[in-house]
């Protein structure tokens, strides 16, 4: 099914096309942009170590493996983004192929946004070896659809010390009517919010004490009990200064707040959401699904522990956020295998199994390497499956010959409370600075 997958839905040709309409300073000779993905997805799947080890056991390269590594780390960024972007794109008439999962919040399509800084690398680039702090190769800026599982969007940051609200700012070049961008507090102060109100889409954000200025804040009135506290909310109206680049328009917004029953971590016991959804969106309904904006956290977690999305040995930026972007494309790849196998195998009732992206992952790795030596190359491409319908009928009829039991989340009891080892704290430094 991965290898269906890579072989149909991403072609070599596709790759490349993508090169060409969003590269910026790059050309192509001999190293096709193809074949740096190719290898690189067999290291973000764990079928080979490193992209030294996946060069050498390829293909012979037209190239030098000095020049691959050039040509790896001259990526450009945006780049990155396009290639995840396209990925969705191409995925998501497969996925509704196989039928939609319920909507966390019916009549909208949710964009969860968060960042992720990359851990520190390897110090094998010269400008790093007299540093003693770790070095951060940067930061990405993701967008993530709970309900399709998919991540849609990326924006790649070379500077590990660039703000999130920064990183977000192209996002709202791609924001619209029918969307609900969710995001932490770091997304609260004005500009965002005002793009996307200004666009058409929608957002739940939590307050940040650098909120927007107000002009008026209507009376609190009791919006209802969820499960994890009471809801309250009022209407707020931005300070016309604020309400750039119309000032003379009213903007009025919603704001929630929400009387926790047990304290958070950090030991809150109330939060503060705005939206600019309409009225006919329940208040219970934002604080769900800012609620479910915690699943992005889950995705990451897996993308660290399921796949090689941080790669310590590739220290420029570059590399290094070029490995995470292909990591996403392989995530994407096994979210759609994800719901294939849950689709084939839910029961007569209606209960389908929840599959692990862990197991998945393990059973590919053990088989992948027998099925290129025991089916030919013309096989995948002789596949005939490259339109949606024939795509997803096509991976639905490899599914149903899995065993879900391998494949399926195993269950445990919940861990003991105990006391998180107090680790020593030691400073960093970002590498695109040191080699600027």
């Amino acid at each position: 099914m991965a290898r269906t997958l890579l072989e149909q839905a991403f072609p070599a040709a596709w790759l490349d096309a993508v090169f060409a309409a969003h590269r910026q300073r790059q050309y192509e000779r001999a190293l096709l942009f193809s074949t740096i993905v190719e290898l690189m997805m067999l290291v973000a799947v764990g079928l080979r170590p490193s992209l030294h080890a996946a060069a050498r056991q390829a293909e012979p390269l037209p190239v030098s493996l000095p020049a691959l590594y050039d040509k790896l780390k001259r990526t450009d960024p945006a780049l990155l983004g396009a290639l995840v972007r396209a990925s969705a794109e191409r995925l998501g008439p497969v996925l509704a192929e196989l039928g939609a999962r319920p909507a966390r919040l019916p009549g909208y399509a949710l964009r969860v946004i968060d960042g992720n800084h990359l851990p520190a690398s390897h110090k094998r680039l010269k400008a790093l070896r007299g540093c003693r702090s770790a070095a951060l190769p940067g930061l990405a800026m993701v967008v993530y659809d709970p309900d399709s599982g998919l991540v849609t969007d990326l924006v790649a940051g070379e500077d590990a010390y660039t703000h999130e609200r920064i990183l977000a700012a192209p996002l709202l070049e791609r924001a619209g009517p029918g969307q609900v961008w969710i995001g932490d507090r770091h997304f609260c102060p004005g500009a965002l919010l005002r793009g996307w109100d200004a666009a058409g889409a929608g957002f739940i954000v939590r307050e940040h004490a650098n909120h927007p200025r107000l002009r008026a804040a209507g009376p609190w009135h009791e919006a209802g009990e969820v499960e994890t506290g009471s809801l309250r909310e009022q209407i707020i109206t931005l300070d016309p200064a604020e309400a750039q680049p119309d000032p003379d328009r009213a903007v009025t917004w919603r704001r929630l707040e929400l009387t926790l029953a047990q304290p958070t971590q950090a030991g809150d016991r109330m939060l503060r959401l705005w939206s600019n959804l309409p009225a006919s969106v329940e208040a219970a309904a934002i604080a769900q699904a800012y609620r479910d904006r915690w699943c992005i956290e889950g995705m990451f977690q897996r993308l660290e522990g399921v796949l090689h999305s941080e790669i310590p040995s590739l220290g420029h930026p570059r590399a290094a956020l070029f490995g995470f972007g292909v990591a996403l494309l392989a995530y994407n790849v096994l979210a759609l295998i994800e719901r294939c196998v849950e689709r084939a195998h839910t029961s007569a009732a209606g209960a389908a199994p929840k599959v692990s992206l862990y197991h998945l992952v393990l059973q590919i790795r053990g088989g992948y390497e027998g099925l290129l030596i025991a089916l030919p190359p013309e096989h995948w491409t002789a596949c005939g499956a490259t339109d949606p319908p024939a795509l997803a009928a096509r991976l639905l009829s490899l599914a149903r010959r899995i065993d879900p039991g391998r494949v399926t989340v195993g269950r445990r009891k919940p861990k003991d409370p105990a006391a998180e080892p107090k680790r020593a704290s030691r400073g960093h430094v970002a590498t695109a600075r040191i080699l600027n």
